[in-house]
């Protein structure tokens, strides 16, 4: 019993297993765009009722209709064979060939005694031969020899008689096959090409405003103002539109209130530093007092790196950066400093950013470079979705552990670099702070050159 269960759960998974790679298989070649889901949950369940109708229509209709009308043409051709059998051999027939004229619309000749010719190949489609082979068979019985093939509108029909003769019937080839079935499937197909367009134009309508609200979240994403959006489409879309509007004047309101504070509490705290500056300069050159000087001008830096930092310059308006002009001006950094800096720009040159602030963001990281390392490399590449800045250094970079920690504000990684008075400890946080205000992110790996490697990605 147990290894019956043991082979029934084998069995069972490998099932599952099966109809998983067919899932996963099925899933990537499906389209992932809403709209064309959507165009093909209206075009399947189409495509299969109008097959199953015209399997039916075919197999049923088409197949009643061809065998009614292929048994009253045989009909008629027994009659005539019967009439022919009756009459005597010497007897002239064009009586019975003008009757058939006339009043069966059928063209019929006899020739001498002979031999039927082969049997043709069948055709493919061949229910006319099938159906019309049968009702002579049970009708007429004596042996015959059709021809159905071709573009011709007559159907050929020979029949040995009793005396050997040979009874030619031509027939028009309706009169034996239901041969206005197209004008079905085409009326089928039409109706199908409307309904599609008109679900087309609908869904395309429907479509639309959410590729609106996407649109707009990623704009708003990348911190670029939209102005133009206005919820349309369905309830539910509208509902979705209203929210998103609502948070994103939430998230507005809050950084103009904490920008707004931050201006008071500036401007407060920067009265009270100038009066220490004034009542330092008046007790003169003491050198008692240098550390007083050094720690006042420490706190205007860092009041001024952390009114930036809240700021994160998020009132710019998105404009046009070159690159080049951007490498252009690191470069001149790096030669005051003394530093050895190599730089490559791969794609387009000009990049949609808020100018400003992206230079800020990328000059903050290359001035952390400069800082501690002696060479350094920049390498931009911008492709179609996304731009990719690298700054390669080789200085102590930073333990993996860390990584995270420097990307908070006024973190110091130890008491050597918190001497450093050119530093406030904002820089990689204002970094972050402006690479996510575009959508992207900054990161921080090793670099090839033993030093930090750090990773600015930003959707292009």
């Amino acid at each position: 019993m147990a290894s019956f269960d043991g082979i029934e759960q084998g069995t069972t998974g490998a099932n599952d297993n099966a109809w998983r790679r067919f899932t996963r298989w099925l899933r990537r070649r499906l389209p992932m765009g809403l709209y064309a889901r959507s165009l093909l949950i209206v075009i399947i369940p189409m495509v299969l009722l109008q097959s199953v109708v015209a399997f039916i229509f075919m197999e049923r209709h088409w197949q009643l209709v061809t065998q009614r009308l292929s048994a009253a043409v045989t009909g008629d051709i027994a009659a005539i064979v019967d009439l022919i059998d009756t009459f005597p051999a010497d007897r002239d027939i064009s009586e019975i060939i003008r009757i058939a004229r006339e009043q069966l619309d059928l063209s019929i000749s006899v020739d001498p005694p002979g031999e039927l010719p082969p049997p043709r190949p069948s055709p493919f489609f061949e229910i006319l031969d099938q159906i019309l082979g049968e009702e002579i068979s049970n009708q007429v019985r004596r042996p015959f020899w059709i021809d159905t093939v071709g573009n011709s509108k007559l159907v050929e029909i020979r029949i040995k008689l009793d005396d050997g003769r040979i009874l030619r019937v031509y027939a028009r080839r309706n009169q034996a096959y239901a041969s206005n079935t197209h004008i079905f499937l085409v009326w089928m197909v039409a109706a199908s090409l409307v309904l599609l367009t008109i679900a087309v134009l609908f869904l395309r309508g429907q479509i639309r405003p959410i590729l609106a609200l996407t649109k707009a979240a990623e704009s708003f994403g990348k911190g670029q103002k939209i102005d133009d959006f206005a919820p349309r489409g369905a309830d539910e879309i509208r509902r979705a539109g209203l929210a998103f509007i609502q948070m994103r004047e939430r998230i507005e309101r809050q950084i103009e209130q904490r920008t707004a504070m931050l201006t008071g509490v500036s401007h407060d705290l920067r009265t009270i530093l100038t009066r220490f500056k004034l009542q330092l300069a008046l007790a003169g050159n003491n050198p008692d007092l240098e550390g007083l000087n050094q720690d006042v001008e420490d706190m205007q830096n860092m009041l001024e790196g952390y009114l930036a930092f809240a700021r994160s310059e998020a009132e710019e308006d998105v404009g046009q950066l070159k690159l080049s002009d951007l490498m252009a001006r690191l470069a001149t950094e790096a030669e005051l400093r003394g530093k050895t800096l190599t730089t490559s720009i791969e794609g387009e040159d000009e990049v949609r950013v808020r100018p400003n602030a992206f230079t800020r963001l990328v000059a903050n990281i290359a001035s952390n470079a400069y800082r501690y390392a002696n060479t350094v490399k920049i390498d931009a590449r911008h492709s179609a979705k996304w731009l990719t800045i690298t700054v390669d250094d080789d200085g102590p970079g930073i333990p993996e552990r860390s990584r995270e920690d420097v990307f908070k504000p006024f973190f110091r990684l130890d008491e050597a670099r918190n001497l450093d008075s050119s530093g406030t400890g904002l820089g990689l946080a204002i970094a972050r702070d402006i690479a996510r205000s575009h959508g992207g992110n900054v990161t921080l790996g090793d670099s090839p050159l033993g030093g930090l490697r750090a990773t600015v990605r930003v959707p292009a």
